[in-house]
């Protein structure tokens, strides 16, 4: 049988990952996959939890209103990353040193 356990171990797991990403790599589009990984690890936590919440179901509503903002950040984070590419001719974060032109 599946616990809570299980889960908080596996949302742990991704959670890890999704920060190794965003820490280590130096590629705008890996450090937003990072980021949504780690979103996912928490929808992950709000969707076991919401099995000891029978009668609201605030964890499974609360998971799908984080899937919906994660999908839009997300998109406003690619269009950020476009228009730097557009500008700097690199997604690389280190070599961006200058905002303004």
């Amino acid at each position: 049988m599946i616990t809570l356990t299980h889960f908080l171990v596996v949302s742990a797991c991704i959670f890890c990952i999704g920060l190794y990403t965003v820490i280590a790599k130096r590629n705008a589009i890996m450090i937003l996959i990072g980021i949504e990984l780690m979103i996912n690890a928490a929808i992950l936590n709000f969707v076991a939890f919401s099995k000891y919440d029978k009668t609201n179901y605030g964890g499974q509503v609360f998971a799908l209103f984080a899937i919906v903002l994660a999908a839009a950040s997300v998109a406003v984070g690619l269009a950020i990353i476009l228009n730097v590419y557009r500008h700097y001719k690199t997604i690389n974060p280190d070599n961006i040193t200058d905002l303004r032109d």
